[in-house]
C-alpha cells in the first residue's frame, strides 16, 4: 500500500520509518533542512532499545508530485491543519483514508470540511519522539502504539491493510471499534500534562508530588472527563483518578511537547488543548475554571516568540 506521511517530525517520522522497515511504500512530506537531510542521508531513529537507520527514503516538499495514495497519516501541528489539508487534496482518491495522529479532539472536525467525511478515519498515536536534528528522530523510552478505526466502528479494508502494514513494521497497532472514545481518553491526560508542565515550567515529577499542584493536575483532568461525558463520550466517571495513578508511573522528568514549543519560542497548541476544553465545555454548559486559568495564563505565548 502507498502511504503518505504529512508532517514528518517526531510522530510522523517515527511511525513512517517503521512502516518503511516493514516494506510499505512510504512517501514523507517535509520541508526545509529536514527534507534536505532526508533526501541526502535518509532517516534515522535514535533509540536506546530499537534504533532504525534508513539510508534512503522517498521524501518530497510538494504533495502534488506524489499522485494518489491509499492512506495519509496526518501529523502536522494543529495550527497548520487547514493549509496542510488543502495541500494533500491531490493525494485523495475515492477510497483514500486520512488518519490524523495530531493532538486534541477537534482535529477531525477541522479536516472534514476540506477532505470530505468519507476520507476521515480516527487515530491516536503514542510515542515519545521528537525531531532531534534534520533527518534524525530521537525516541525516548519504549512506548509506541497506534490506534485507528472508522468512526462508524466497522473494520474496513483500509483499516485492515494499515494494521497489517503496521505489524510488518513492528508497530504496536490496533483497530478500535470506538475511536472517538480512544481520542478522548488520550485527551484527558494530554491536556493536563500540557497545561501543568507548560504553565509551571516544570516536569511532571514535582507537579505530582506537591499536594496543591497534584490537585490542580487532577482538577484539569476531571474537567476534561466532565466535558467529554457531556458530549456523549463513554468515559468512566472516575477516569481522571485512573489517569492520576497513571501519571505516578511516568518518568519524573517527562514534559509535554507544548512545553518544548514554549521553550523554543514556537506557537502553542493551546487553543485546541486547554482552550478546546473551555470552548467545548461552554457549548455543553460544563464549567472549566482550571483549564480556563491555564488558557488565560499562556495565551500571550500562544502565537510563539523566538525571544521566549
Amino acid at each position: 500500500m502507498r502511504i503518505a506521511i504529512m508532517g514528518s517530525g517526531g510522530v510522523g517520522g517515527y511511525f513512517g520509518a517503521r512502516l518503511v522497515q516493514g516494506g510499505a511504500d512510504v512517501i514523507f512530506i517535509a520541508r526545509g533542512a529536514h527534507l534536505q537531510a532526508m533526501r541526502e542521508r535518509g532517516l534515522t531513529i535514535e533509540s536506546a532499545h530499537d534504533p532504525i537507520r534508513l539510508p534512503k527514503v522517498n521524501a518530497t516538499g510538494d504533495p502534488v508530485t506524489i499522485g494518489r495514495v491509499d492512506l495519509v497519516l496526518f501529523a502536522v501541528k494543529l495550527w497548520d491543519t487547514e493549509a496542510a489539508a488543502r495541500s494533500i487534496l491531490p493525494l485523495i482518491g475515492s477510497d483514500t483514508g486520512i488518519i490524523s495522529f495530531q493532538n486534541g479532539v477537534q482535529k477531525d472536525d477541522m479536516l472534514r470540511p476540506i477532505v470530505g467525511d468519507g476520507a476521515v478515519m480516527g487515530g491516536v498515536g503514542y510515542v515519545a519522539a521528537a525531531l532531534s536534528r534534520p533527518g534524525v528522530i530521537a525516541q525516548t523510552g519504549t512506548m509506541q502504539r497506534l490506534l485507528f478505526g472508522e468512526y462508524d466502528g466497522r473494520r474496513s479494508p483500509r483499516a485492515e491493510a494499515l494494521l497489517a502494514a503496521c505489524r510488518r513494521g513492528g508497530i504496536n497497532a490496533e483497530i478500535s471499534s470506538d475511536i472517538r472514545r480512544e481520542i478522548w481518553q488520550k485527551f484527558v491526560f494530554l491536556v493536563a500534562l500540557s497545561a501543568t508542565t507548560t504553565a509551571m515550567r516544570l516536569p511532571v515529577g514535582p507537579i505530582r508530588e506537591h499536594p496543591l499542584t497534584r490537585k490542580f493536575l487532577l482538577d484539569l483532568m476531571k474537567e476534561v472527563v466532565a466535558v467529554g461525558r457531556a458530549h456523549g463520550v463513554a468515559l468512566p466517571e472516575d477516569y481522571a483518578d485512573e489517569r492520576l495513578a497513571f501519571a505516578d508511573g511516568l518518568p519524573a522528568d517527562m514534559i509535554a511537547s507544548m512545553f518544548h514549543d514554549l521553550k523554543q519560542g514556537k506557537p502553542l497548541e493551546l487553543a485546541w488543548l486547554s482552550g478546546g476544553v473551555v470552548d467545548l465545555g461552554a457549548a455543553a454548559g460544563v464549567p472549566t475554571p482550571a483549564n480556563r486559568a491555564v488558557r488565560d495564563i499562556l495565551v500571550l505565548h500562544a502565537a510563539g516568540s523566538r525571544e521566549t
